[in-house]
Formats: structure tokens, sequence, C-alpha cells
């Protein structure tokens, strides 16, 4: 009994001793987030080439294109001095759509979480837009002559590609970049405009003269622009059947261009870049680039694209 109960003591001090000596074991290895590695620190420095892609809608307008092509078609009448003529037609704005794509390089500056930079980007749009308008007036001359103007005008203009040079600030968060852009843009446009013009008249004061008279011959009633004029029915196609109709001049076409077009303007920007590893960047962007005054003819572009790149 003695020897049994020795051996009892025995084994329960070995079982202590062993629980107290597992208790000292550091078993941090499996206790999660405390021991894992730190996330790896984006470095942004450095210079980056890409391509891009995306949908890029382009708003145009045409402002007195026609205006000085009619000023000189006009320049002898009565309808330019004392109505403006060359003014009459306006051409409606109009937008043009689709997708486009290019390259971009830039060098990034890096201090703390601030990132500055510069880049280049090429973009071809390669779209045409085309306005149309037409209008008709008859205008009474202080001389007498009572005029009748027809003016139908189509303008095209389309955007073969641009690119900018731009300043680049941003926030960096990680992996994330959140960034804003400015700076200039210089693109490349072909332009074509063209008129149709009708413009014919005939002495109202002299018809009407005509008209009221009760003994004598008629005078001669002057006209201007006409295929054939029957001074005693001068509206058009109004004379009775069998005798001479009132035929005006068909109309005439005046155009400029095609003309191709190397324009300036500005171009302005925010987007969001993330790094996927040290050297490889991708980014979701939005351009807008408003490109001067040519001609008559202005366009702004909106852009909404995405692209990648690869750092050095």
């Amino acid at each position: 009994m003695r020897t049994l109960t020795l051996a009892l003591l025995t084994t329960l001090a070995l079982g202590a001793g062993s629980t107290a000596g597992a208790a000292d074991l550091d078993y941090g290895v499996l206790r999660g987030p405390d021991y894992e590695p730190a996330a790896p620190i984006i470095d942004w420095n450095g210079v980056y080439v890409g391509g891009h892609g995306g949908y890029t809608s382009a708003a145009l307008q045409q402002k007195n294109v026609f205006q000085d092509i009619l000023a000189l078609q006009f320049r002898a009448r009565d309808i330019e001095s004392q109505f403006s003529a060359s003014n009459l037609l306006a051409i409606p704005s109009t937008r043009i759509e689709g997708t486009s794509y290019g390259a971009f390089a830039g060098f990034n500056y890096q201090f703390d979480e601030a990132v500055v930079g510069i880049e280049a980007d090429y973009t071809r749009f390669n779209r045409t837009g085309v306005a149309s308008n037409g209008i008709g007036r008859i205008m009474m001359t202080s001389g007498g002559i009572a005029e009748t103007v027809n003016l139908f005008g189509e303008s095209t203009t389309k955007i073969e590609d641009y690119g900018t040079i731009r300043a680049r600030g941003g926030w960096s968060f990680g992996s994330f970049l959140p960034f804003v852009t400015g700076g200039v843009a210089i693109g490349r446009a072909i332009v074509t405009d063209q008129v149709l013009v009708q413009n014919y008249g005939y002495d109202a004061r002299t018809y009407a003269a005509n008209q009221a008279l009760t003994a004598g011959a008629p005078a001669y009633v002057s006209r201007h622009d006409y295929l054939s004029f029957n001074p005693a029915y001068p509206g058009v196609q109004s004379s009775p059947n069998g005798a001479l109709q009132t035929v005006p001049a068909a109309p005439v076409a005046i155009s400029k261009g095609p003309t191709e077009k190397i324009v300036g303007g500005i171009a302005l920007g925010a987007g969001m870049e993330y790094a996927l590893t040290q050297n490889i960047l991708l980014r979701a962007e939005y351009q807008y680039v408003l490109f001067n005054d040519f001609d008559g003819h202005k366009v702004n572009l909106n852009t909404v694209r995405g692209g990648a790149a690869v750092k050095f």
C-alpha cells in the first residue's frame, strides 16, 4: 500500500511539472493579427508609361461660320447694308460621342504622402459631327426692290486627335492615389463649311405703278437672278397656264474647306490610381478639354477612361 501511494504521488508531481512547463512555451505564432507582417509601403516616385481607353463626348458649336463668305457675296447689295443678310443664317450646336484611346507617360515625385508630377498624353478620337440649318426671308429695300433670300448651310467638324501636357498633384493612401490635374491641350481638326445661296428680286415699286396704270405702256420692271420673269406676274410660278412663268435662278454653292486646323486649349481632370504592385499601376480618370475658337468653330471634350501603366 505504501508503495502504491508513493507511485501515485510521484505521477502527480511529474504531471504538474509538465503543465507548468507547457504554460511557459510561446505559441504566439498562432495568435493571429498581432503577428501578421506589415503591408508594403508603395513608392510612387519614378517614371511611368501606359495606355488608356474610354468614352468621349464632344460638344461642337458653330458661330458665324458663314458670315465672311456671305458678306463677300452680298457686298454690293442693299440687303447687306440695310438688313445685314450675311448674319441671317445660324448653325445649331451638335454633339458627337464614341470610344477613344491612346497612351500616356509621366514622372512622379513623392514627399511624405504628397505626390506631384507632370504627365503627357495622346488621345485618338476620329469622329465627325455635322450641323445644318436653313432660313428664307423676303425684304423690301429702301429703293423699292422686293428681295428674296434663301440660305441653307452645313458645317462639318472632324476631331482627329489631341494631346495634353499637365501637372498632377495627389495624396497617397497606401496603394491608392487620388489626384487632380491641369495643363494645356493641342488638337487636330478638319472643318468644312458650305452654304447654298439663292437671292433674287424685282422692282416692286415699278410693278405696283404698272398695276395702277389706266393708260399708256407699263414701265420696265428691273430684276436680277431669274431664269425667266413675267413682269405682270412676278410671283414665283404665279403666271396663268400657258404664260411665261417666273422662275428664279438655282441656288449657288459656296464652300470653305476642307481645312485642317491645329488648335490649342486647356485640359483639366481628376482621377484615382491604384498600385497593384510597386511597378504596376491602374487608374480611372475624367478629363475635360476646351479648345480655342477656330474660324467660328468651338469644341469641348468630356472623357471618362481607364488605364494601366508600368512604373520604372
